[in-house]
């Protein structure tokens, strides 16, 4: 799933066939250009603009958003004695930010002194994602969590026939089905609601965001 999850060539247990060697760890990083344009609220203030961000990809995390440094609100950033250390990228420094009466502890990092291996990430900083009350990428508000560049999903129309039962019973039938192909994952089945015998289920409180 994606590059870095799963059996992904930058995880830390690639599959598949190739005519390459990865030379190198087997936690790999690559760090690279993100061009769109990246916001984020906190407490109805714009306390994140960039255009300038990069995606940091990561074996077994997903990609995480960093952005130079003064592309974030100094005037709202307070340091903290809060320091978490990455073996394979160094020891990382903490700032709280403060809206107005609002705290988001903790909320921004970045590696001051990273290791040689990845001096790149000098100069900057990643705002946790939780920590804002709104994303914006252009000018469309995010709904979850920020999508992977490697991470497709195609949804087509198909002519296979569908049955699908529990415990014996039918539960639905059709022969105009969707099919969800998403990365690193098997195919999902989405079916007309006409298709379905509706009465045969119980609404669930359970919700999900993808």
């Amino acid at each position: 799933m994606t590059l870095t999850l799963g059996h992904g060539p930058l995880s830390s247990r690639p599959a598949g066939a190739t005519n390459y060697a990865i030379d190198g760890p087997a936690h790999r990083l690559l760090f690279e250009d993100h061009p769109r344009r990246m916001r984020a609220e906190v407490d109805g203030r714009l306390v994140l603009d960039t255009t300038g961000g990069k995606l940091l990809h990561e074996s077994n995390i997903l990609p995480v958003l960093y952005v130079p440094f003064g592309d974030l609100d100094a005037a709202i950033l307070e340091p903290t004695d809060h320091t978490t250390h990455c073996p394979f990228k160094g020891d990382a420094s903490y700032w709280s930010l403060r809206v107005g009466d609002e705290v988001r502890e903790n909320a921004v990092w970045a590696y001051e002194a990273p290791l040689p291996e990845a001096t790149w990430l000098t100069g900057y900083a990643s705002l946790t994602w939780d920590a804002a009350d709104a994303w914006l990428e252009e000018d469309e508000r995010l709904l979850g969590r920020l999508r992977d560049p490697y991470h497709r999903i195609d949804v087509r129309a198909a002519a296979r026939h569908v049955e699908i039962l529990a415990d014996g019973e039918l539960i639905a039938r059709s022969d105009a089905p969707r099919l969800l192909f998403e990365t690193g994952l098997p195919a999902r089945i989405y079916l007309p609601r006409e298709d379905v015998r509706l009465e045969r289920l119980e609404a669930s409180p359970t919700r999900t965001v993808c």
